[in-house]
């Protein structure tokens, strides 16, 4: 086993009583993770303060943003014990990107698109809401395309030598054309065109957690539709703000954007 994978048992003690809680925590602990748990069924769970979705066999999954602070804690209620494990994040170091030739236009958009950024960022942060019972989130996961990888989550780049907001995707370079496969199961919550990402596709893979597929040439499902994992949803892109054809992919639990490479078990060629 890996040394970031941790399978931990820990007894709690609460008025006197002891009660074994197993915890087991699954993924890479650092900033812009995406962890997997599980506990007893019947378990009540939250990271810091907030409450977690617990399928019936006790299983959970949270994520941490690129900029994370390092110490958070984990609180497992069972039964008449409670546990809280806290949990120390390493920090990151992101790698600075300069791209030139980028359309002036989409460094600094025009007035006349103001609104619709707005309206995009909106849609997206709606979508990235849903908290459903799908339980594909727990699927060892697939890479969505293949090719080389191009870029990296956290780096910033630097447009035309103006600073951007830092990158949260992993870029994958592919031809235009180029299948793009589901990584996970799940259901399509948005397939549109907007400002930035060109064509972009989010699906949702259950217990907060989505993939948004950005830069499409041209998009497969629409919304509402169920797909399964390795079924081809998209082709590969060079549609918003690029400068050549590639795959954006992004995962969020929730708001938190997080690293799409550290997800347990996928099969990452770098």
């Amino acid at each position: 086993m890996k040394a970031w994978q941790k399978a931990l048992l820990l007894t709690a003690s609460l008025f006197g009583s002891v009660n074994a809680i197993e915890l087991e925590l699954n993924g890479e602990l650092t900033q812009g993770a995406i962890l997997f748990g599980k506990v007893p069924p019947g378990s009540r769970v939250l990271f810091n303060d907030v409450e977690l979705k617990l399928s019936d066999d006790g299983r959970f999954v949270f994520g941490v943003g690129r900029d994370a602070t390092l110490e958070h804690s984990l609180t497992v209620q069972y039964q008449d014990a409670t546990l809280v494990k806290p949990l120390t994040l390493q920090a990151r170091q992101y790698d600075i990107q300069h791209v030139n030739g980028v359309a002036q236009k989409y460094v600094t958009p025009p007035a006349e698109v103001t609104e619709r950024i707005k309206r995009d960022n909106q849609r997206v942060r709606a979508v990235r809401q849903t908290i459903s019972e799908l339980d594909a989130v727990f699927q060892t996961p697939l890479m969505p395309a293949q090719g080389r990888i191009s870029g990296v989550y956290g780096s910033q780049r630097v447009f035309n030598g103006e600073p951007r907001n830092p990158h949260f995707g992993l870029d994958v370079a592919a031809p235009v054309g180029a299948p793009v496969v589901a990584p996970l199961a799940g259901k399509v919550l948005l397939a549109e065109d907007l400002y930035y990402s060109g064509l972009t596709l989010i699906i949702d893979h259950g217990f907060g957690i989505s993939s948004t597929f950005m830069h499409l040439s041209k998009m497969d499902a629409k919304v509402g539709d169920s797909v399964v994992q390795g079924e081809k949803i998209a082709e590969v892109g060079a549609t918003g703000r690029v400068t050549g054809p590639h795959l954006d992919w992004r995962i969020n639990w929730l708001q938190e954007r997080l690293d799409p490479a550290l997800i347990p078990g996928l099969p990452l060629i770098r």
